[in-house]
């Protein structure tokens, strides 16, 4: 099994990097099949603006750009796929939604047929979102250390994982 992880933050020494280093070394530990790539968006430059080329692959008048396609070649050689970013105004960052934006490309990723339905093509990969979430401590003081105000406690060292 082969993971592609896909690190979005700004700061290689984030607990978004940390996390997304320790989610690699338990997938290489667990086996000697088993193996994890990490994609630092950021690092890697990759470009979030879904531009002109961008449109015209999606409306299939014009090629994929070559850097969407040399990201939808890493997934293609992945069996999972993890995503791990912090959360941003409730949201992923940019660049993240940007990747996505680019790379999940009408015709790699989906089709849509003539008579308006939508076929997906990537059943296969096994999808995991890693969202990270904090405040600071006097956030969490206000709200008697919960999240929402009321109900279980939260934690800021808490972590998500959501299984898509």
């Amino acid at each position: 099994m082969h993971a592609l992880i896909v690190v979005s933050h700004p700061l290689n020494t984030s607990l978004t990097h940390s996390v997304a280093a320790a989610i690699a070394q338990g997938v290489a530990e667990s086996g000697s099949h088993h193996s994890a790539e990490i994609a630092d968006l950021t690092r890697e430059g990759f470009s979030p603006v879904f531009a002109e080329p961008d449109i015209a692959a999606f409306r299939q008048t014009g090629a994929t750009p070559s850097d969407a396609i040399a990201e939808q070649a890493r997934i293609d050689n992945a069996d999972a796929l993890v995503l791990v970013f912090p959360i941003y105004w409730w949201s992923m960052p940019g660049l993240l939604k940007g990747w996505i934006d680019r790379v999940f490309s009408n015709g790699w990723a989906y089709e849509e047929t003539a008579d308006g339905n939508v076929v997906k093509k990537l059943g296969r990969l096994r999808v995991h979102l890693v969202a990270l979430g904090a405040a600071s401590q006097q956030t969490y003081d206000k709200h008697d250390g919960s999240a929402s105000g009321g109900g279980a406690p939260a934690r800021k060292e808490d972590v998500w994982l959501r299984r898509v």
